[in-house]
């Protein structure tokens, strides 16, 4: 405001003035709000923290598990095997008193195994196609070569899937892959090779992707969500679905209902989506629940820097219905909690709200103020955030009457962290065709994974034109 402005809003009166200085003092509030968020108590990603990160906080209870691995976990280590590729046997020949033991019989053997990589070398095959002359009509006849041995010269399947393993899992730089072959087979492959490897891997998955589609689709619970990454420098959008057994991603230049249409599911799914209750998922029919990860940091961003005890109380009620979800889960019968259990979680909830609305009128009574002015009513963080808890009850507590449903959105999280990486190392994708090319050959293969089966045998299969995924049911 200006000296003329301001002096305009003094002629107005005192209300006037009022009005404008709590207008000020909320923008200031708001700014250092947003100063005081990070990834411990926003949705913020963890990159956004800059170089003084905050301490991470665990929602586990201290003292519940000791440190280290838990009674009954199973661990790893290496193991004999009963059938080694090559025995090579140590004989005595002589005691140390010089008496000779070649025909003395063997008493017993110790054994020792040694697990190591050969040194690695690439096989080249010729085929030679025979080309004949009829005798009898002169007709020149040649043989055929094999499937997918089309050029002169070229890589054969093992080696182009190494390379989409290295380039679209690994996540390693066309430069690094190429320094990965001169160093382990002396072979100096362009990156053009690499670029051609996963463009031809990409069409022989179209099949598969289209399979991973259809599956969850059907599925029951799926869960969603969505990240911004760039191609030519210009923000554009991934989105993904996927569940315990199948991932799916797709890149559109829209975040919201364009781009969920386009995806392709949403639209025709009718199980329950999982997602972090942003307004474009309301659109879709299906039933829904919601995140309680990202409830429980808008919480403790209230507790940390508003102060609010409803939210302390709500996170421990939240935790302490998880922690029993969870206790049912793994027992044997893993039945739902019974009705009584349910209904007493449920009216805590709703005393809560009640508390939180008290709280808020008391601390924020402006909140809580109609306006004459058009629009909506400028309303405070716990505000906002206890009008959604009280509309979307039963999406937050979904996971206590359906085992299904998960306490958070994590699936989808980890789905997409992977691609934050690869956004890191590459900065940005130079054409839309290099996303989707992406997308695509990483969806199979977090699908592969999800399903503990070989990313790199998956990989061969595809370039030798197999199915990468074992046939499901229709």
């Amino acid at each position: 405001m200006n000296h003329e402005e301001i002096l305009k809003v003094y002629e107005e009166g005192p209300e006037a003035v009022v009005e404008v200085v709590l207008d000020l003092l909320a923008q200031i509030k708001a700014l250092k709000d947003q100063l005081s968020k990070n990834s411990q108590n926003s949705s913020k990603p963890p990159s956004t923290d800059g170089f003084k990160k905050p301490a991470p906080k665990s929602l586990r209870e201290k003292g519940k598990h000791p440190v280290g691995g838990q009674a009954g976990h199973p661990g790893k280590t290496l193991c004999m095997t009963e059938q080694p590729d090559q025995v090579i046997v140590h004989r005595v020949d002589t005691c140390s008193c010089g008496h000779d033991l070649e025909q003395t019989d063997v008493n017993r053997q110790e054994r020792r195994q040694v697990w190591d990589i050969p040194p690695l070398n690439m096989v080249v095959t010729e085929h030679q196609a025979e080309v004949k002359m009829c005798p009898s009509c002169g007709k020149l006849n040649k043989a055929e070569f094999p499937a997918g041995v089309n050029a002169p010269v070229q890589y054969g399947s093992g080696a182009n899937s190494l390379m989409s393993y290295l380039s679209q899992y690994q996540l390693l730089p066309l430069d690094r892959i190429r320094e990965f072959f001169v160093d382990t087979f002396g072979q100096n492959i362009s990156p053009a090779t690499v670029i051609k490897a996963n463009t031809e891997l990409y069409e022989q998955l179209e099949d598969t992707e289209k399979a991973i589609m259809n599956q969850i689709i059907k599925s029951d619970v799926v869960h969603f969500d969505e990240t911004g990454i760039r191609i030519n420098k210009i923000l554009h959008w991934l989105h993904t679905a996927g569940t315990n057994m199948y991932t799916y991603y797709f890149v559109d230049a829209k975040r919201g209902i364009i781009g969920m249409d386009a995806a392709g599911i949403l639209l025709v799914f009718f199980g329950i989506a999982v997602h972090d209750a942003w307004a474009p998922y309301w659109k879709y029919t299906c039933r829904h629940a919601l995140c309680n990860a990202h409830l429980l940091r808008e919480l403790a961003f209230l507790v940390e820097q508003e102060g609010r005890v409803w939210a302390k109380e709500m996170i421990a009620l939240l935790i302490e219905i998880k922690n029993k979800v969870d206790e049912r889960k793994a027992s044997d019968d893993s039945l739902p909690l019974n009705l009584n259990e349910a209904i007493a979680f449920v009216q805590r909830y709703k005393q809560l709200l009640e508390t939180g609305f008290a709280e808020e009128e008391r601390l924020s009574p402006q909140a809580f103020k109609t306006s004459k002015k058009r629009g909506c009513v400028k309303q405070s963080k716990g505000k906002n955030l206890l009008d959604r808890l009280f509309k979307h009850m039963d999406e937050y507590l979904r996971f206590l009457y359906d085992f299904r449903v998960p306490f958070d959105n994590n699936l989808a999280e980890r789905d997409i962290r992977m691609v934050k990486v690869q956004q890191k190392i590459s900065g940005t994708f130079r054409v839309k065709q290099g996303a989707e090319i992406f997308c695509r050959i990483r969806g199979v293969i977090s699908t592969l994974k999800k399903q503990s089966l070989s990313v790199m045998g998956g990989l061969r299969a595809a370039f030798e034109g197999k199915a990468p995924l074992p046939p499901v049911s229709p």
